[in-house]
């Protein structure tokens, strides 16, 4: 009741009196270390979770808590890449879904500080490492840029259309729509979904969740990749278009800086975010990163409930 309590005033705009009350990570085993991760239900059973890493890491699960290694996406390279990482083989925050029988992945390029950034498309019959094709560029921005095509997130809404958010700092967060059959940009129209005016602007990682006649945009406040002493915190904003605009449980716009706080660090759990939400059979379920106090990227799995009011909380 305490945590449920908590989590309730948190959605109400309130950041509870001690943040301790946030519920902890849910149990989790085997290959836990992620940063970014994302995760998508198989349709042959368990799951499948891509995270940062060189060639982008792959996980597998049977039941959502025993987590296995399963090699890199892209094993060989991506030299396609390399323009926008200076080399590095480090991908960005992976989006993985499964769709119109094959599995989709959106990710980026990029390096710290940079807005020379590149979202790419990979397909997969399987999802099994080196199985993955690059499908080419769907985005990029470049250092005159005023926003970071960085973190994107697919949405296919209920009718069909597919909708790529994506973003972090400078503008904020972003959206373009999609051509359903090929994956890239529809058109040239950029939308602006959420952005901040204090903290160094700092918003970025959404993920867009459509639930009972709203969608939800989850993104991430603060900082992230500081290991013990990063400040990422998950917020939530809601709006009847996916479009926009989205509004806290307060009113205030999350192009105005907006957002509800729904999980923040406490105790042992350092810089919660990058969210992404999973409608599994059970639940809805909150998939996120953290660190530990020796600095360590870890995978956080809660489930999300809804209040009367259809606002989530972290459970």
């Amino acid at each position: 009741m305490t945590v449920l309590l908590a989590a309730t005033a948190a959605v109400r705009g309130v950041s509870p009196a001690n943040a301790a009350t946030y519920p902890n990570p849910g149990t989790v085993t085997g290959s836990t270390g992620a940063h970014d991760p994302t995760i998508v239900k198989r349709p042959s059973g368990g799951y499948l979770m891509a995270t940062t890493g060189a060639g982008i890491t792959l996980k597998t699960s049977n039941d959502r808590t025993a987590f296995a290694d399963a090699g890199r996406a892209f094993p060989n390279g991506t030299p396609w890449a390399n323009p926008y990482t200076n080399g590095d083989t480090n991908l960005w925050a992976p989006d993985i879904s499964h769709r119109n029988g094959r599995y989709v992945m959106y990710y980026s390029a990029s390096s710290f500080g940079s807005s020379r950034s590149a979202i790419f498309l990979a397909t997969s019959t399987t999802g099994a490492a080196g199985s993955w094709t690059n499908q080419g560029l769907v985005i990029e921005s470049t250092t005159s840029s005023n926003w970071n095509a960085i973190d994107p997130n697919l949405t296919v809404t209920s009718s069909g259309e597919w909708w790529l958010s994506f973003g972090s700092f400078w503008s904020g967060i972003k959206l373009i729509k999609l051509n359903p059959g090929t994956g890239k940009r529809a058109d040239n129209t950029l939308i602006n979904l959420a952005e901040r005016v204090v903290n160094d602007k700092s918003v970025e990682a959404p993920f867009i969740h459509a639930r009972g006649g709203y969608y939800y945009l989850f993104v991430s406040f603060d900082f992230c990749c500081r290991g013990a002493t990063s400040t990422y915190r998950i917020m939530v904003g809601r709006s009847r278009s996916i479009a926009g605009p989205y509004v806290d449980q307060a009113g205030v716009a999350m192009t105005a800086g907006g957002g509800t706080e729904i999980l923040a660090g406490h105790d042992s759990i350092h810089g919660p975010g990058h969210p992404a939400v999973l409608s599994d059979t059970d639940a809805d379920v909150l998939v996120y990163h953290y660190y530990t106090s020796s600095g360590a990227a870890c995978l956080g799995i809660n489930l999300l409930g809804w209040t009367s009011s259809a606002w989530p909380y972290v459970y």
